[in-house]
């Protein structure tokens, strides 16, 4: 029987949907690609699951394209994009709920886009990041453009496609590529734990807050101003309102998942 090229696993609300191709470092054929799209709008679409994480199986987490899946094909660049990355990054960004990239080892190329497009990014302390594009003569793609000078600016980003040389975890932290680093042995278990910590929070909320920050970073200040008077209204309306305040009365923690 075939392998799947996305492994599937809950464990208390969060889904965990991991890369496995690990003798390629999950470098990305259209299968993968194409499956996680599909498996990430499942997530979206079940609501026993609260928070997504992507993770790679073995010591890598995406090396970018398999070269080999592309090459010789009767495909343009902007097809290929257009039909495997592209929606995949839309669907990440445009999922209701939390996403976790679970950066476990290399991410290259179009796996550093992938790494860089999660709402929260977890670095394991062996991690790297690599804009490798410009070794072959390429263009950063599957959003890096957007998402990199925005966590970085402008020039640091560029130095770091210009270049093409590896940034380690230490330096992703301080330069903002990730919010947390864990020790190797403990990875896996650190971000699950990460994962049902996000998971209690009040999804609506959550869901609300990822759409007006998305909204804002293209905005102007009024028009930010405006969505987020919006949004609030019904954030407002929502029953995780009333449970936030009411156990701010009674000096309880609020209970933001409901049974069934």
């Amino acid at each position: 029987m075939e392998q799947s090229v996305i492994l599937v696993s809950d464990q208390a609300a969060v889904r965990t949907l991991t890369l496995n191709r690990e003798h390629k470092l999950n470098a990305a054929n259209d299968k993968l690609l194409l499956t996680l799209t599909r498996e990430l709008e499942r997530a979206d679409a079940d609501p026993a699951v609260r928070v997504v994480v992507i993770t790679g199986a073995g010591r890598g987490f995406c090396a970018g394209q398999d070269l080999g899946d592309v090459s010789g094909r009767d495909m343009t660049f902007t097809e290929h994009l257009n039909h495997t990355y592209n929606p995949l990054i839309r669907t990440i960004r445009g999922l209701s709920k939390p996403v976790i990239t679970a950066v476990n080892g290399v991410a290259a190329g179009a796996g550093a886009s992938l790494a860089l497009a999660g709402d929260i990014r977890l670095w394991t302390r062996g991690a790297n990041l690599i804009e490798v594009f410009s070794n072959i003569a390429l263009v950063p793609d599957s959003g890096s453009t957007w998402f990199l000078p925005r966590l970085v600016g402008y020039h640091r980003a560029f130095e770091m496609m210009a270049l093409a040389e590896k940034i380690g975890s230490d330096d992703a932290l301080r330069l903002g590529l990730c919010e947390q680093v864990f020790p190797d042995e403990s990875f896996r278990a650190d971000v699950q734990a990460y994962a049902e910590r996000l998971a209690a929070r009040p999804a609506n909320a959550l869901k609300l807050t990822k759409q007006a920050l998305t909204d804002a970073l293209t905005s102007t200040l009024d028009q930010a101003l405006d969505r987020e008077a919006e949004l609030q209204q019904l954030a407002g309306d929502h029953w995780e309102h009333e449970e936030g305040v009411t156990a701010f009365k009674e000096k309880r923690p609020a209970q933001f998942v409901r049974e069934g």
